[in-house]
């Protein structure tokens, strides 16, 4: 049976958000179901989860995973988890409120009218970045025009991670060749969507910095998708 959107939050230690999200995704006019990719909260966020599940029947779900291993394996686990069972519209948001989940429908609607891959975008007009330190503003931009000028991809926010898949795109790309679980993953699945053909629609958002629970950010994440973007660019020579 074709099932038409799901939602893949993955979650690490966020108690204070994730009853939250999850009922305002659960609010919004058109109806999505939402899957959390739980890597082991030692803060019970899997036990609020499973608490709601009742409440939403059939359109919470829940994976748990042992251990922290990264927000690339989650979101792949998500994809597969969610193909075998049919989804047609695949979604990526984080736990934290920095993505509105208003803007799901909006994601939704680009593929709808014929977007292979949406992506909420800080960087195209009308998108903007609200709560950064200008520091890290910058430093996020020009990450962007870095990887575009590498990977001569078009996509003005490559390491958006708020983003709406058609299942075409996630059965065409070998899932088990995306090698990076950071920003870099980000980057890859991007590049890979449009190396093979795929069309990409950037709808403009606005990002907020996350108000409660911590941030997942460091330097080795930058790291990695400094040199991933490399590392991609040297495996297409």
């Amino acid at each position: 049976m074709q099932r038409d959107s799901i939602v893949i939050i993955p979650t690490f230690n966020e108690k204070e958000n994730v009853e939250r999200m999850i009922r305002k995704v659960m609010s919004l006019e058109k109806e999505f179901e939402v899957l959390i990719i739980d890597d082991g909260s030692p803060d019970g966020t899997a036990d609020i989860v499973k608490a709601l599940m009742t409440e939403f029947e059939g359109r919470l779900h829940i994976e748990e995973r042992l251990g922290k291993q990264g927000l690339g394996t989650a979101y792949i686990h998500g994809f597969r988890w969610a193909l075998k069972r049919h989804y047609t519209y695949i979604f990526e948001m984080d736990c934290d409120f920095s993505h509105n989940p208003e803007d799901l429908e909006r994601l939704y609607d680009a593929c709808i009218q014929g977007a292979d891959l949406s992506v909420g975008s800080r960087y195209v007009k009308g998108g903007k970045v609200d709560n950064w330190p200008l520091r890290r503003v910058w430093m996020s931009y020009y990450a962007s025009v870095y990887v575009r000028f590498v990977l001569g991809l078009k996509v003005k926010d490559t390491t958006a991670g708020f983003v709406c898949y058609h299942r075409k795109v996630l059965e065409k790309i070998d899932l088990d060749k995306i090698r990076f679980i950071g920003y870099a993953f980000q980057i890859e699945m991007k590049y890979t969507a449009n190396k093979h053909g795929f069309k990409i629609v950037e709808v403009p958002i606005t990002f907020t910095d996350r108000v409660l629970g911590e941030s997942k950010m460091s330097t080795k994440i930058f790291k990695e998708a400094f040199l991933g973007v490399l590392i991609m660019k040297g495996k297409e020579l």
